[in-house]
């Protein structure tokens, strides 16, 4: 499910159990969000994916919204790399805050 800015602003009471700071090839990052035990992708007014140039630029423009933790999740293509067959692998996963961190 897709949410845009907008769209959380309205949400009453509305608290982020999990950012998920998506790191992506080319230096760009995406922010997925857990609330209530659901995945949603932070969206522009277009339906389309809104992408960030750093992991600070998302908590900066989520900084409003009260969210429990943070994780930056960094993806590995390792196996590919090395010329090993794809496979998988859980991606590296730093949680930054969190309550009880």
């Amino acid at each position: 499910m897709r949410l845009t800015l907008e769209e959380l602003r309205h949400i009453p009471d509305l608290t982020i159990d999990l950012l998920e700071i998506i790191s992506l090839e080319g230096q760009q990052y995406m922010a997925r969000l857990v609330i209530d035990e659901k995945y949603h992708l932070l969206s522009d007014a277009g339906g389309q994916t809104r992408l960030f140039r750093s992991s600070w630029q998302i908590q900066d423009t989520l900084a409003a919204f009260s969210i429990i933790s943070t994780d930056v999740v960094h993806p590995s293509a390792y196996h590919e790399m090395v010329g090993m067959e794809p496979a998988d692998i859980e991606p590296m996963r730093i949680r930054v805050q969190g309550r009880g961190s």
